[in-house]
């Protein structure tokens, strides 16, 4: 089974759930491609040392298999929601913490 594709496809949407149902509007902001964009320029460098060098390997009956260099394409799915879901986050207690 292909555990890290599926919760890789599921973190992303929960990230969409979650930027719509706590109103932060993350997602619809140009400001963060931007970052992403730049986030992802340091995620091939790192993380294709860490898998280019055998560093960090993963089981290939866990992952489609896809790579963008040597890393996983799942790892930008994760990469994805990992920087999302905190800005989000962010972005909703900022909002709260102003209300009080």
């Amino acid at each position: 089974m292909r555990e890290y594709t599926l919760l890789a496809i599921l973190s992303v949407f929960v990230t969409i759930i979650l930027d719509r149902i706590t109103k932060a509007r993350v997602l619809s902001r140009v400001e963060f491609y931007l970052f992403l964009a730049v986030m992802a320029f340091f995620k091939l460098i790192v993380n294709g040392y860490l898998t280019g060098k055998n560093i960090v390997m993963y089981n290939p009956k866990s992952f489609l298999g896809y790579r963008i260099g040597t890393i996983p394409a799942e790892d930008f799915l994760f990469g994805f929601s990992m920087v999302a879901m905190t800005i989000i986050f962010w972005e909703y207690f900022k909002k709260r913490g102003a209300k009080t």
